[in-house]
C-alpha cells in the first residue's frame, strides 16, 4: 500500500506540474558505443522525462548497452544559483536566486531555454540492410546534424541554455567509440554572465556574486531484475530505494583513508560513484541483483559516477581548482523540498535550495553513513533501511562560489561513466553463487560463503569505474587525442538466401592508416546475448557467405574494421576497433528459400511439436517455434483450434517459401498442447520467376493439420 500511494503520489505531481513541460522537451541519444543515454535539450535529465512512462523510471545511462534492460539512471538535475541579484523580471532584488531543471520538471519557457541543440557526427552512421530493409537502431538513436570529419570525438552534442538568471550555460557533451573509451561522456560546463534573462532575449548587465553550479544524479542500479523487467529484485530498487552513493577526493589536501586513489599524475581523484545496496525486502544477498529466480546471473553489478576533470579557478585563473566541487552532499530523493516543484520567485524556497548549493562536505557519505564508515562487501545494513526517504537518496555536487563580471566566463569539466564486471563474468559469478559452489576470489583466495564469494567479485567494479575515470582523464588532458581506429563500412547489406546468408560490406575503411581486416560476428534467435566470431578477413574482401546457417533459425550480425595494433597506447599490440553498435543489425535474418510449386507442397516442421525436444528443434532461444516450408511467397495463414477457433493470423509478404510461427496467439499467448489447422490462401497472382507463368493463383488455399504437445 505505501509503494501504491507513492506511485499514485508521483504521478499527481508529474500532471499536475511537469506534464506541459515534460512534452515540450527535445531529447537525442548518443548510442555509438558501450554506454548508451538520450539527453535534454533543457540541461539535465528529469525523471521520466523521456518518455513520460512510470515504468521508464530507470531510463538511460545504459552499459553493457548490448543487452536490454541495463539503464541505471532515474533522474538528474542541474541548478544554478547565486546571491545578492536584482532580478529584472520582477524588478526585484533576491538574497539567492536560483534557477532549476529537474529532478523532476523543467521550464524550457522561461528558466532554462534551449537556445541549440546540435549533435555532430565524425562521420554518420552506416546504412545497415538486412534483405533490403533498414535494420539498425541507429536509425532512432544517431540522428546526427551535421557532420565535422575533423573534430576529434566521434560524437560531439552541443546544447546551449539561456537561463533566466542572466547566465547562458553551454553544455558540451564529448562521446568516443574507441573501446577503452566507450563507455563514458565527458561533460563541459561554460557558464557566461551575459545578462540575457528571457526568451526574447532582453538583457541586464549585473556582476553575479556567489554562483554555483550544483548537479544532481539520482541512480537506480540497474533495470533489468526491477519491478517493470524482471521483477526479481524489491519493487522500490527501480527508483534506488537501495542505491548507495559514495563520494573520493572531497579535501584533496587533507585525504582520509578511502580517498587514496590517485591519477597517473599523482593526483587526488575527486569522484563519486553509486551501487546497488543490500535491501531489507529481498529474502537473499541481494549484491550485484542475483536472479534468484532462475540462473543467478547478476543483473545489478555495475557501477555509475562521475569525476571532476577540472574546474576553473575564477574567470581570469584557468588553472584547475583541486578544492572543486567545494559541495558533495546527499540528498533525499522524495521527501526533501527541492524534489518537486521549482519557483523562481519564491525566496524561501529559494534560500534553501541555495542553502544545499553551498552546504559543502558532509562528515561522512551517504555510503559511510549507511555502514557506520566502512562500506565493503562483508558489510551488513540494509541501505533502504537507513533515513527516513522512501525514494533513496541521491548524489549532489557544486562548484562555486564564482563571480562573474557582464562578459565573464567559467569552465566546469566532468566525466561520467559506468563500469563492472563482463556480461559473462555476471552469469559465471550468478551461477555458482545460486548453485553454491563458490569459486577463487578476485585475489585468488578461496572461501566457502557464496555470499561473500560474489559480494567481492562485485565490489571490483568499483576498480574498474576508477580506470574508466582515469581514462577520461587522460582523454581530456591529450586534448581528445587517443588513437582512433578504422572507421565501420559505411554499408553492411544482409540477405537471406536459399542456402546460405549473404554479407556485403563497404571497404571505406581500408584507407585508414592502419588497416589490417574485417571481423564478423553473429548470434542466433536474438541481438540481446552474446555473439561468437564468424569471420576474419582482409583488405579486397567485401563479401562473406554464411553457409552455416540452419533454416529456421534467425541469425543477427554485426563486422567491425580493425587496425593492426600499432598504435594502441594501453593494450600495445591489440587492435583497436570500430564499434560494433554501427553495423549491429536489429531484423533477423535467415535462409530464404523459394517459395513452393504447388499448394501440397506445403510442409509444417516439427510434426508434432513436442516441448520436451525443444532443444533439438530450433534451440533454446526459440523452443517454440514451427515452421511452414514451401508455402506460396504471398499468402495469409490462419490458425484454429479443433473446435475451429482462431488463434493466430500471419500475413507472409516477403515471397520466400518460408515462415516461422512461435506458437504465441494473437494476444501473445503461448498455444496449449492439441490439434491444429493451419489454413493456407494464396493472396495475389504469384508468377514463377524463369518461365513468367502463373505458379499460384489468388483465391488458391490448402489446409494441413499439426499436432503440438506440451
Amino acid at each position: 500500500m505505501i509503494n501504491l500511494k507513492r506511485n499514485l503520489f508521483l504521478l499527481v505531481v508529474i500532471v499536475l506540474f511537469g506534464f506541459s513541460t515534460l512534452n515540450a522537451q527535445a531529447t537525442k541519444w548518443i548510442a555509438i558505443g558501450n554506454l548508451h543515454t538520450w539527453f535534454s535539450e533543457a540541461g539535465s535529465e528529469m525523471e521520466i522525462g523521456r518518455t513520460g512512462e512510470t515504468r521508464d523510471q530507470q531510463d538511460g545511462m545504459r552499459w553493457p548497452a548490448q543487452f536490454s534492460v541495463q539503464d541505471n539512471q532515474a533522474a538528474k538535475a542541474m541548478w544554478i544559483g547565486a546571491t545578492n541579484y536584482y532580478d529584472p523580471l520582477i524588478n526585484t532584488t533576491f538574497n539567492y536566486k536560483v534557477v532549476m531543471a529537474g529532478p523532476r520538471e523543467v521550464d524550457i519557457a522561461s528558466q532554462t531555454i534551449p537556445l541549440d541543440f546540435t549533435l555532430y557526427g565524425k562521420f554518420d552512421h552506416p546504412n545497415v540492410t538486412v534483405d533490403q530493409t533498414p535494420a539498425t537502431d541507429m536509425q532512432y538513436t544517431d540522428l546526427v546534424n551535421e557532420n565535422a570529419p575533423n573534430m576529434e570525438a566521434d560524437r560531439v552534442l552541443v546544447n546551449e541554455i539561456q537561463t533566466s538568471m542572466g547566465v547562458k550555460i553551454t553544455r558540451t557533451i564529448y562521446a568516443f567509440s574507441q573501446q577503452y573509451h566507450d563507455n563514458y561522456f565527458i561533460y563541459d560546463y561554460v557558464l557566461e554572465n551575459n545578462g540575457v534573462y528571457n526568451k526574447s532575449g532582453d538583457s541586464h548587465s549585473q556582476t553575479l556574486e556567489g554562483v554555483y553550479l550544483f548537479l544532481q544524479y539520482r541512480y537506480a542500479v540497474s533495470r533489468e531484475g526491477c519491478v517493470y523487467d524482471g521483477n526479481w529484485l524489491p519493487q522500490s530498487a527501480a527508483w534506488g530505494r537501495n542505491t548507495l552513493n559514495d563520494v573520493i577526493g572531497e579535501t584533496p589536501s587533507s585525504p582520509n583513508y578511502n580517498d587514496y586513489f590517485y591519477t597517473s599524475d599523482n593526483e587526488i581523484m575527486r569522484a563519486r560513484y553509486s551501487w546497488h545496496g543490500l535491501h531489507s525486502g529481498a529474502t537473499f544477498n541481494n549484491i550485484g541483483g542475483p536472479n534468484v529466480k532462475d540462473d543467478g546471473h547478476l543483473g545489478a553489478a555495475q557501477f555509475i559516477g562521475s569525476v571532476t576533470l577540472h574546474a576553473d579557478k575564477s574567470p581570469t585563473d584557468a588553472s584547475d581548482d583541486i578544492n572543486q566541487p567545494s559541495t558533495t552532499q546527499f540528498t533525499g530523493s522524495d521527501q526533501d523540498y527541492n524534489q518537486f516543484g521549482m519557483d523562481q520567485f519564491n525566496p524561501v524556497r529559494m534560500e534553501k535550495e541555495y542553502a544545499q548549493m553551498a552546504a559543502g562536505h558532509p562528515a561522512r557519505t551517504h555510503a559511510e553513513e549507511v555502514y557506520n564508515g566502512n562500506p565493503s562487501p562483508t558489510s551488513t545494513a540494509y541501505a533502504d533501511q537507513w533515513g527516513t526517504d522512501g525514494g533513496g537518496y541521491s548524489q549532489a555536487e557544486g562548484f562555486g562560489p564564482y563571480t562573474l563580471a557582464p562578459g565573464e566566463k567559467v569552465h566546469i569539466i566532468v566525466a561520467e561513466g559506468v563500469a563492472g564486471l563482463s556480461r559473462e563474468k555476471c552469469y559465471e559469478i550468478g551461477a555458482n553463487w545460486i548453485n553454491d559452489t563458490p569459486d577463487l576470489l578476485p585475489d585468488g583466495s578461496e572461501t566457502t560463503d557464496s555470499d561473500d564469494y560474489k559480494n567481492y567479485w562485485v565490489y571490483t567494479g568499483i576498480d574498474s569505474l576508477l580506470q574508466t575515470f582515469e581514462r577520461a582523464r587522460v582523454n581530456y588532458m591529450s586534448g581528445f587525442n587517443i588513437p582512433q581506429p578504422p572507421p565501420p563500412p559505411s554499408f553492411f547489406d544482409v540477405t537471406g538466401a536459399g542456402d546460405r546468408i549473404v554479407l556485403k560490406w563497404d571497404s571505406n575503411a581500408e584507407s585508414h592508416a592502419n588497416f589490417d581486416g574485417y571481423k564478423i560476428f553473429r548470434a542466433i534467435h536474438k541481438p540481446d546475448t552474446t555473439y561468437e566470431e564468424i569471420y576474419d578477413g582482409t583488405a579486397g574482401i567485401n563479401q562473406f557467405d554464411d553457409v552455416t546457417a540452419i533454416r529456421g533459425f534467425d541469425y543477427y550480425y554485426y563486422i567491425i574494421s580493425y587496425d593492426d595494433g600499432t598504435t594502441n597506447d594501453i593494450q600495445p599490440g591489440v587492435s583497436l576497433t570500430s564499434s560494433k553498435f554501427y553495423t549491429m543489425t536489429n531484423s533477423p535474418a535467415s535462409l530464404k528459400r523459394l517459395q513452393g510449386q504447388k499448394m501440397s507442397d506445403i510442409r509444417i516442421v516439427p510434426n508434432p511439436y513436442n516441448i520436451r525436444a525443444k532443444e533439438l528443434q530450433y534451440g533454446t532461444s526459440a523452443p517454440d517455434r514451427i515452421m511452414f516450408l514451401d508455402i506460396p511467397g504471398k499468402c495469409t495463414i490462419r490458425i484454429f483450434t479443433e473446435r475451429g477457433d482462431l488463434v493466430k493470423t500471419i500475413h507472409h509478404e516477403d515471397l520466400s517459401g518460408d515462415q516461422s510461427w512461435n506458437s504465441e496467439t494473437d494476444s501473445r499467448q503461448l498455444v496449449v498442447s492439441g490439434l491444429y489447422i493451419a489454413h493456407f490462401e494464396v493472396t495475389e497472382d504469384i508468377n514463377d520467376a524463369a518461365t513468367g507463368e502463373i505458379v499460384f493463383r489468388k483465391g488458391e488455399s490448402a489446409v494441413k493439420k499439426f499436432i503440438i504437445i506440451r
